[in-house]
């Protein structure tokens, strides 16, 4: 597996290009799939950030379309390598493993994606976007910040869709437990110190290969405990 600090390519796809992917995935996936389940979230995420850029809502778009692109493709590629039996990141692993799980809700999905995405993801494809446009990532922090904005919005109306209705809310009393002490907020925070920190590294490469897989680690027990599961 290719180390996850790699240079990225020079070309990446467009926002566009990226939504037909996700759009694809959409239709081939069971509804019910917990990828699937994922893939419908973030692809509301990227059509809305695409909607923006068309709109000129960010102030450097080249930047803004360039962040978006390079974290769609983590997620992507870890899609690609559950596919070709390759192993995805530990972050990705709990997802793919438990996919099909019949004692997972759809909800402790969709936020073990997003956990896995903004714990791991979110910091390297800052680094990946700071190689490509050969800027600091200070230089990225208002897209970083408009990004993460949607992010928290999209998260609160994943809870409201896909929580159990109130007559259920005494059976559910375990997910509400396990999933309200996880917070997209502080995984952005922790996103944005972590890309700082691989930044600072960026010339000590067995240290930044060290705290890459740490954090990789770190984010996959999280998933994991995420996908726990639950009587029905």
């Amino acid at each position: 597996m290719a180390s996850p600090l790699a240079r990225p390519a020079a070309s990446a796809p467009s926002v566009d290009a990226v939504v037909a992917r996700m759009r694809a995935l959409d239709a081939a996936l069971p509804a019910r799939d917990g990828v699937a389940v994922f893939n419908r979230v973030y692809l509301t995420v990227t059509e809305e950030v695409g909607r923006r850029l068309d709109a000129g809502e960010f102030p450097d778009p080249r930047a803004a379309g360039t962040l978006d692109v390079r974290f769609a493709q983590r997620y992507l590629a870890a899609v690609d390598a559950a596919g070709e039996d390759r192993r995805p990141p530990a972050c990705w692993r709990p997802l793919f493993q438990l996919r099909r799980h019949p004692g997972v809700r759809p909800l402790q999905f969709a936020l073990a994606g997003v956990n896995a995405h903004i714990g791991h993801d979110l910091a390297l494809a800052v680094i990946d976007t700071c190689r490509t446009l050969g800027c600091e990532p200070a230089e990225l922090e208002d897209e970083f910040d408009r990004v993460g904005e949607l992010l928290v919005a999209l998260e609160e109306r994943v809870r409201e869709e896909l929580m159990p209705g109130p007559d259920l809310l005494q059976i559910a009393d375990p997910l509400t437990h396990l999933l309200g002490s996880w917070s997209l907020e502080r995984a952005r925070d922790a996103a944005w110190a972590a890309a700082r920190a691989l930044w600072a590294l960026r010339y000590c490469a067995g240290i930044a290969e060290e705290f890459t897989e740490r954090l990789d680690a770190a984010v996959g027990f999280a998933g994991r405990m995420l996908l726990t599961p639950l009587p029905g």
